[in-house]
């Protein structure tokens, strides 16, 4: 059982993280062309970012709210 409060503040890092990693994965393919080293880090890390983001939808998932009351 997890407060509200908790589950909203997961909720926003979710997206957060989800959505933080998918625009630093697409700045990774622009910036590929010019240096493929920081293109790759950038794709990598972004990746594994918006990865951990899924995970945590999963996580979420799983846990319940607390009964109002």
């Amino acid at each position: 059982m997890a407060a509200a409060h908790t589950l909203q503040r997961l909720h926003k890092i979710i997206w957060a993280l989800i959505y933080g990693g998918l625009l630093t994965l697409v700045l990774g393919i622009a910036s590929a062309r010019t240096d493929p080293a920081t293109g790759w880090v950038l794709m990598v890390g972004g990746g594994v970012v918006a990865a951990v983001g899924v995970v945590l939808i999963a996580v979420r998932a799983r846990l319940k709210a607390d009964p109002q009351g």
